[in-house]
Parts: structure tokens; sequence; C-alpha cells
């Protein structure tokens, strides 16, 4: 029996299995089997033969955006609008059939727009190039879920059971668990707070499952089966996701204001240019940028040219950024801005910045 029957096999029985206390443990195990099963599906054994057909695509700019989405939902026109890229669009599917990097200009940061093909279901298990798309989903720092907004719902839920299925996980954080295998000395298993959702014979026998019987587990929060499973699998990508609906002309105003207002969503129209604009400041505020301008001695700030940085960044990154021996050679700092508690103020190479700040550094 293959992988792709046993699979089958272990969903059927899930689905058929009622879920009460006393097919928790149980369940919990066929979950640990089904996550293990997929896993070996993405990574087939090594051979010597020749490489796959990817299409990935250097990274550059200052972020990664990733277009995922079905087939004709305007993944190809929203390339073109918000970038200078031309990507062929028509009225039939599969339109592009490989991916077509852009760039977009927003705030003075330059952010790299993928556009992918239109992946189905079962794209998980490499049906239509479908490993390959989620594999460029991978490397991006937000998604982007285009959406049909008339049957948004279904795609949206398919769409994420493919992405879950290959360990991407939409929107959320990584369990506070810390897992570390062990040459001897058995299962060392410690909760610092009531584990509600799953018991430790049920976690021992997870990990039996996986033929681990020497580890240290420690857990700092309540986690359920699936995020017990992802912290001893590893191999998880915890990416921002935002909900893009198109065609909103299509709609009435009662379903727009519906789907406004669910969380992560944005809905637009790219064939009416209509929201273009707050989708690309959601866009901003997802990937968690900052930017920072630098100041010479004497002569005034240049915002012509800010310094595109992460959120939480501190003077030791700008200096590390402008040159690696500036951190050595670094004094004290002057900023300017939000992140000072009075302007101008001298600061240390640990202080944090916020946006539009305003840096002078001073060396030894």
């Amino acid at each position: 029996m293959g992988i792709l029957e046993k699979i089958k096999d272990i969903e059927a029985e899930m689905a058929r299995t009622q879920k009460n206390k006393a097919t928790e443990h149980h369940l919990g195990l066929l979950k640990a089997k089904l996550a293990r099963l997929r896993q070996q599906l993405l990574d087939p054994p090594k051979s010597s033969g020749k490489g796959g057909d990817g299409f990935e695509v250097l990274k550059s700019g200052d972020a990664r955006v990733a277009l995922i989405g079905f087939p004709s939902v305007g993944k190809s026109t929203i390339l073109t609008k918000l970038t200078e890229t031309k990507s062929l669009a028509a009225a039939y599917e599969f339109t592009t059939l490989t991916c077509i990097p852009g760039v977009i200009q927003h705030k003075g940061a330059r952010i790299q727009l993928l556009d992918t093909p239109g992946i189905i279901e079962g794209a998980s298990q490499g049906r239509g190039r479908g490993r390959q798309v989620i594999a460029v989903a991978r490397t991006a720092d937000l998604i982007l879920m285009m959406l049909d907004a008339n049957k948004g719902e279904i795609q949206k839920r398919l769409l994420q059971e493919e992405l879950e299925s290959i360990g991407i996980r939409l929107n959320a954080q990584p369990p506070n668990i810390y897992f570390k295998l062990k040459s001897a000395g058995g299962v060392n298993l410690t909760a610092t707070q009531t584990l509600t959702k799953i018991t430790e014979k049920l976690a021992k026998s997870i990990l039996h499952e996986y033929k681990i019987f020497n580890c240290d587990l420690v857990i700092r929060c309540d986690p359920t089966v699936d995020e017990l499973i992802d912290a001893i699998e590893g191999r998880r990508s915890y990416i921002r996701c935002l909900y893009v609906y198109n065609k909103m002309d299509h709609m009435s105003m009662e379903d727009v204001d519906r789907l406004s207002r669910q969380p992560n969503s944005v809905v637009i129209s790219c064939n009416m240019n209509l929201n273009l604009d707050f989708l690309l400041d959601k866009i901003w505020d997802y990937l968690n940028l900052v930017r920072v301008y630098t100041k010479l001695r004497g002569a005034p700030p240049d915002f012509n040219d800010a310094i595109i940085l992460r959120e939480g960044a501190t003077m030791e990154d700008i200096c590390r950024f402008l040159h690696k021996e500036l951190v050595s050679q670094f004094k004290y700092g002057i900023v300017w801005g939000v992140s000072a508690k009075h302007c101008p103020q001298r600061v240390g190479i640990s202080h944090v910045l916020e946006d539009e700040d305003v840096i002078q550094i001073v060396k030894k």
C-alpha cells in the first residue's frame, strides 16, 4: 500500500470516528500517523537522478509577498495593477504557468510580489505543480490569498487545508514547546501549566509513533494535539496571511460589508481599481516594516532614501546594515522621532527604533 492510500485510509477512519473523551487518545495517534505520512510524501528518498523543475525566483527587495489562489481569481491582474510587471491575464484558466515576480514601490520600500500559477485540490500531493507553488509560499514574508468573492468561503477553506497539510500555519504563533532529542535517558516530559487538551500519556504515545524514546519535552502552554505534533516535527512555517476577496463589483453592499469585517480580510475589485490603496496599506502593516532615515552632523536628514528594517530593529541592526565594522566603532546614537523620549535623545546600541525615526551615529 502506497503513502497516498495510507493517508486516505487514516483520513476516512478519522472522519467516521466520533469525537469525545473516550476517542481523544485514538484520534491523537491518528493525527500523528497522518502528519508523519504527509512528511514522508513531502520528503521522498533522495536519488542521484535529475533535480526537480521548480520555479523558485531569487529573493530581492525589502520583503516578499506571494499570491496564492485558484485559477482565474485575479492574481495576474493584481500583479499588473500593483507593479510595473505585465503578467498575461485572460478569461481562461491556467493563464500563468510559471512564477512571475514584480516589485511594489510603497512608502520607500521595494516589496517583491510573486504571481504563482493557480493551484487545485490535491496541490499538496503534487497535482498541478502544487508543490512548487506552495514551496514558493514557504519563502514569503506574507501570503496574499486571492479569492473569488462569490465563492470565497469554499475556496478559503480548501486553500487553508492544502497549506496546512504541507506545514504552513497561517496567522498563528509557534507553540511554546521545547523539544530536544537525546541518546539515552528516556522521555523527560515537563509541563509548566495544567494540560486540558492532551494528556501526558497521549504525548508519550505520539512520541513513540515517531520512534522517539529519548528526549526532553518542556510544555509551557496548553497545546492541542496538532500543536504538539508541529513542535515534534519542527519543520513548520508560520506566515501571516491576508485574505483578498476580488470582484466586489459583482456583490451586494451587504455581502461586501460582511466580508470586509472578517479578520485578516480585504475586499477589492481589480478591474475597477476599487480599494487597491487600502490593500497596499494593509500589506505594509502586515509586513511590520519600519523606515529609518539617516542624518549627517550639521546637515538635514535625507528623507529620499529610507533604510527599511523589520519591526523591533535596534541601532545595532542599523549599524550592521550600513557596514559590518560599524558595530565595533559605535559610540552612541542620536535619535529624533517616536522612539525618543525627548528630541533629540542620545541612545545606546540596543535602542529599539520606530517607523520614520531619524538617526545620527557617532563613532569612537
